[in-house]
Formats: C-alpha cells, structure tokens, sequence
C-alpha cells in the first residue's frame, strides 16, 4: 500500500514538474494611464528616485527599510539601494539608458528574497495635451517564478500596484502642472493669462 501511495506521489511530482516547465520563460507586465500634464511634468517624478517614494507603492516609507541614494537624479546611474532591518528585502534599481523627457529605462536587481534582474522602462508619449505613461517590466523566469506562477496571476498581483502607483503619479504631475500653469499666469504682464494653462 505504501509503496503504490509512493509511486502515486512521484507521478503527480513528474507531472507538476512538467507542468511547470512548460510556463513561459519570459514575463511582461504592463500598464498605462493618461496624464493631464506635460512629459516633463510626469518624467521628471519618475527619473528623481528620491521623489519616486512619493507614487510608488513599491518604495513608499516603510519602516523596517533603509534606502540609499546615489548619483545624480535623471542621470544614467543614479540608483538607490534598499535593504530591510529584518534581513527578508535587499536589492537595487538604477537608471540604465534615458532620452528625456520620452523614455527612461531602470534596471531591477533583486538580491533578497530571491535573486533576479528585470529591466523596466516609462514610455512618456503625447496625447493631444496629454502624456500616455506606460509602465513596463519584463525579466526571465526561473523555475520558482514558474512555479509561483501556476498558483498565482502574477500579472494581476503585480498589475494592481502599477495602476495603483501610475494613479497616484497621475495625481501629483496634474497637480504640479497646475501649480506651474497658475504661476505662470500670475507672473504674466498686465494680468494677461498663460495660453499653457492646464485645466
């Protein structure tokens, strides 16, 4: 009996390791949103990683995390550096390639709780008087990833903080656009109203 319970368990392993190594060996996820406010508004949030923590879910304070900022905001090489006091988060992201204010590419390296690289880009188009942000990662997957991805939709998991993180962003670049637009409009002569005003 115990061994037919044995064999049993060794088929349905078999069978979920195949299962498993017939996932995608690449990932991307993607979102987007449209910004009232113009691309160097918007760009200027996402290549400043010290204002990054004011958008991104993935970086807001947290309290069991130290960040470490290097080099000089939107440039390639500015970084920053995390590791939690707990032991259980490290890793570090840093500006790769960049063409201002239209795409900025950071690479992702994870050290803690498991090790990987992914690349991710911010696409910053016009839209009318708009800017279209497109938020992307993409990277390899390892078997773990594989695996996690059978029980889990990483797309959605990973997905909600993007839309989450791009809202917020949204909200602070229209807001900073508004700012600028009414000083502009005061500091005009004779009263007269800046033709860039964003509404």
């Amino acid at each position: 009996m115990l061994k037919k319970i044995l064999l049993g368990a060794a088929v349905v392993l078999v069978a979920f390791l195949g299962f498993v190594a017939t996932r995608p060996s690449t990932f991307e996820i993607k979102r987007s949103t449209t910004v009232r406010a113009p691309a160097g508004v918007v760009y200027g949030l996402v290549a400043d990683f010290n204002k990054v923590a004011t958008w991104s879910p993935f970086m807001k304070p947290d309290p069991v995390r130290k960040d470490t900022y290097a080099g000089v905001p939107a440039t390639v090489g500015h970084s920053v550096t995390w590791t939690s006091t707990d032991n259980s988060s490290e890793g570090k992201m840093t500006i790769s390639s960049l063409k201002p204010p239209e795409q900025l590419q950071l690479q992702l390296d994870f050290v803690k709780p498991f090790e990987a690289t992914n690349e991710t880009v911010f696409r910053f188009e016009p839209a009318g008087n708009d800017t279209r942000v497109t938020w992307v990662m993409s990277g390899q997957n390892g078997f773990l990833s594989k695996a996690f991805s059978v029980f889990m939709d990483v797309d959605k998991m990973v997905g909600s903080d993007f839309e989450a993180g791009l809202a917020t962003l949204k909200d602070l670049a229209e807001a900073e656009a508004k700012a600028s637009a009414s000083a502009a409009g005061s500091a005009a002569p004779n009263g007269a109203v800046a033709t860039d005003t964003v509404k």
